[in-house]
């Protein structure tokens, strides 16, 4: 990993670690984010997936309002730190614990 790979690495896991903490831990069966990310091509290569206990969990998450707040406080989030994300959502997935295992 190079240098300016690792930079970009940590200013990531900062970002998701603050939006993971502040944020996600408040919604029913949430359990933790991480991402994926091409280093040559980010921030268009950035995916972040949040992942939830279970189907039920993620199913009535995505039933309301809430992935609108989660992906606007991550834009918001990006932003403060110069990190331009043009279609947010585009970026953002949900997933759930069995199927990351």
């Amino acid at each position: 990993m190079r240098k300016s790979d690792k930079k970009i690495e940590n200013q990531i896991r900062d970002v998701l670690t603050e939006v993971c903490e502040d944020t996600l831990k408040g919604y029913e069966g949430f359990l933790w984010v991480t991402h994926t990310v091409k280093y040559s091509s980010f921030p268009q290569s950035l995916k972040i997936i949040c992942v939830f206990e279970t189907d039920q969990d993620r199913a009535h998450f995505l039933m309301g309002e809430d992935p609108l707040h989660v992906s606007a406080t991550i834009q918001k989030a990006f932003d403060k730190v110069g990190v331009q994300l043009k279609n947010v959502d585009k970026h953002i997935s949900y997933d759930t614990q069995k199927n990351r295992e």
